[in-house]
């Protein structure tokens, strides 16, 4: 009898230990949430958008006390408003040092992936491939019909992100080996730009992998797919990093978002999910004045 006691008495205590320790862990938590309060204000890219979007959400969801609002408007955008202080972080398609008449002093730059972008085009168009030199001539205005092209004999509608864009910025330097893009329409997001594509004839533009769909055509270059793989190792040469820039001394809220963004949590399951690609899955780097070096 006395050994069944004593075997019920511990094991009442070790009961009471284990809610202990589960006490202290939810306190522990609802501690830490109290430390890290306010608001994170990211403007920029909207390349970037959809993953800082999704991402902010769940650490909303872990962090009761911070907010993180998010908005598009382009990277000219975030980089300028970061830069005056006006909001917690610019997010890029673009290296501050890329934008003219930008002063960086005081800005840090956090990568937190890459994004690859393709040439689009409305399916009716019955073109798949193209080489470099048409993709130039076709942006710059010399070829205006598909039939030029070994497609459907119809007038090609060029579609243009906005001047400030990272995406235009980016399809312009390695895309169009720098050459500017023939004046068109311009639109201001990735996702007006999908809508419009999708929906008019004859339509071509650009976008970031994220946002490219299988109701859309993306366009391999000499025979080159954009994929993911080719990414990786600079074999489809138009992509650029995902930056997440901040200026001075930044808020600890701040600093534990970006620090979230590049966690496991994020590199190997959202940024796959949402079509980006994590910067461990890189086989080269590429710095501010476009010279490759092999390693991520």
């Amino acid at each position: 009898m006395k050994k069944a006691a004593l075997v019920s008495v511990l094991g009442l205590s070790l009961v009471f230990t284990l809610a202990g320790c589960q006490s202290a862990k939810h306190t522990n938590v609802a501690s830490a949430d109290k430390k890290i309060s306010g608001k994170v204000v990211a403007v920029g890219s909207t390349a970037l958008q959809p993953l800082v979007e999704q991402a902010g959400q769940t650490f909303q969801d872990d962090h009761s006390g911070v907010t993180i609002n998010v908005q598009g408007g382009g990277s000219g955008a975030g980089l300028g408003q970061v830069s005056k202080g006006a909001v917690n972080i610019g997010n890029s398609d673009l290296f501050a040092e890329e934008q003219k008449g930008l002063n960086t002093a005081g800005m840090v730059d956090h990568r937190v992936a890459v994004v690859g972008m393709a040439p689009v085009v409305n399916p009716d168009t019955n073109v798949k491939n193209v080489t470099k030199q048409q993709l130039k001539d076709i942006f710059t205005g010399k070829i205006d019909n598909w039939k030029a092209v070994g497609g459907k004999d119809e007038k090609i509608v060029i579609i243009n992100r906005a001047k400030g864009s990272g995406t235009r910025a980016t399809f312009e330097k390695f895309g169009l080996d720098g050459q500017q893009a023939a004046q068109s329409q311009e639109q201001d997001s990735n996702g007006t730009v999908q809508k419009i594509v999708k929906t008019t004839p004859g339509a071509i533009s650009y976008l970031a992998f994220s946002y490219i769909k299988p109701d859309m055509q993306a366009l391999s270059i000499d025979h080159v797919k954009p994929t993911d793989a080719n990414v990786a190792d600079n074999n489809w040469k138009i992509w650029s990093y995902e930056h997440m820039y901040t200026k001075g001394k930044a808020s600890l809220a701040t600093k534990t978002f970006i620090k979230f963004m590049t966690s496991d949590a994020i590199q190997k399951h959202l940024v796959k999910k949402l079509g980006y690609i994590p910067l461990t899955s890189m086989h080269v780097s590429r710095d501010v004045n476009g010279n490759m070096h092999k390693g991520a």
